[in-house]
């Protein structure tokens, strides 16, 4: 491997005359320049990066830390390219890391990219609690944004959906098509997101006059598999239901197929509705009714935020997104409808 040394030789400059040229800084001709491409060509020389970030205080790179049992999904997968997507057009580069399975991890996770160089850190969260992400925000110079959670002391500094509000929604649109025994299955209640979703289900509930049954709520965790197996628990258990809430949309395909298994149609006989409106959904037989996330405007927000803090400018407190409900084939009326509950 070459070394800038050798490539000063060869240019016949100084070492310090091949640094400025690397890094941009002071004055020097464009004939000198000329000079060391040519010699960092012909060396095949690559300029080590961390000292370069050392140097030059920028490495044009964000962090990006995810919790490994986070990664499978669509909503993930569209959240870590759209990431990379905007970062690109912006010149800089995605780190991804892992933040594995504590609040520890997540911590080491952010502290690594901290001590990379990286200019800016985005943290989804898992374990970690609102006032810890608070005190990171305290603690470093740089520009950290979290995403998916509302913050206590710097709102300003996270972006988050309205998951409450969004599973509020799409179960009072199930009660307004006349069910009233809806069946819920949540997703890992270590994650805030369902724990957010099952308050949003008992809310309109509460609003709506009717009793939470808590026969009716079945803990899965986020695979198809784990859809079915609740609605096995329901059926084998025979509590009624005529309509079904999941957390997900791969939930809510494990609850259709195993809905048909046992001879009850959907949407004739229950109706169902998942959240993340994965790509699969609309081309379902029947259809699958979804709550969508605006992934993709929060991927932008957040790092619009990021980079506005790099290069001086001012949060925005337009942190709150809104989730859209989309009715598909798969509800239909329920025992109680009356048109004018409808209208």
């Amino acid at each position: 491997m070459s070394t800038m040394q050798e490539v000063a030789s060869r240019a016949g400059v100084s070492k310090a005359t091949v640094s400025r040229v690397l890094s941009g800084k002071g004055y020097v001709s464009q004939e000198t320049k000329d000079q060391v491409f040519k010699a960092i060509e012909e060396t095949g020389y690559r300029p080590n990066l961390l000292a370069r970030n050392l140097a030059t205080s920028k490495s044009m790179c964000i962090g990006l830390v995810v919790t490994n049992t986070l990664y499978h999904g669509n909503y993930f997968s569209e959240l870590i390219s759209q990431a990379a997507k905007k970062l690109d057009a912006n010149r800089r580069k995605l780190i991804l890391v892992d933040g594995k399975n504590s609040a520890a991890e997540e911590q080491e996770a952010i502290e690594f990219l901290h001590d990379l160089g990286c200019d800016g850190i985005i943290i989804y969260p898992r374990f970690l609690s609102i006032d810890k992400m608070d005190a990171i925000i305290d603690k470093y110079k740089k520009p950290v944004m979290v995403v998916n959670r509302k913050l206590r002391k710097h709102q300003s500094h996270c972006i988050y959906c309205d998951h409450q509000g969004s599973s509020f929604n799409a179960t009072k649109a199930l009660i307004e098509r006349g069910h009233r025994d809806i069946a819920f299955i949540t997703g890992s209640l270590d994650s805030p997101t369902a724990i957010e979703r099952l308050s949003g289900y008992k809310e309109a509930l509460a609003a709506c006059d009717l009793p939470v049954q808590e026969a009716l709520i079945v803990q899965g965790k986020w695979s198809p598999a784990s859809g079915a197996a609740a609605i096995s628990t329901l059926l084998e258990a025979g509590i009624p239901f005529s309509a079904v809430l999941a957390s997900n949309d791969e939930m809510a395909i494990g609850v259709m197929k195993k809905l048909s298994e046992a001879g009850i149609a959907v949407p004739a006989d229950v109706s169902v509705i998942g959240f993340d409106n994965i790509p699969t959904a609309p081309f379902l037989i029947p259809a699958l009714s979804s709550v969508k996330d605006p992934v993709s405007d929060m991927v932008n927000e957040v790092i619009n935020q990021i980079i506005s803090m790099l290069d001086g400018g001012y949060l925005s407190n337009d942190n709150v997104f809104i989730s859209e409900l989309l009715l598909r084939d798969s509800v239909n009326n329920g025992p109680f409808f009356t048109p004018a509950e409808a209208q």
